[in-house]
């Protein structure tokens, strides 16, 4: 997860650049903190995903094919 400051200034740097703009080195940490949010937020997504079981109502397995897959590589490695 990322940190509370970290999310501040993303924030932070998101309302001045639609009041006066950015400058290079401030468009270039909104990028940085932007590509880091995202990668994390995949990450625990994928987490999520990967760890939910769905069983229809007879009580049979129907997690899709593609989940349970990644389940086994990520047990594999």
């Amino acid at each position: 997860m990322l940190s509370k400051e970290k999310l501040a200034r993303i924030s932070e740097l998101s309302k001045k650049s639609k009041s006066t703009g950015l400058s290079i080195e401030e468009a270039k940490e909104q990028s940085a903190l932007r590509k880091e949010y995202l990668e994390t937020f995949r990450a625990t997504m994928r987490d999520t995903i990967e760890s939910v079981k769905i069983v229809d109502p007879a009580g049979n397995d129907v997690t899709p094919l593609k989940v349970q897959e990644a389940k086994k590589g990520k047990f594999l490695n």
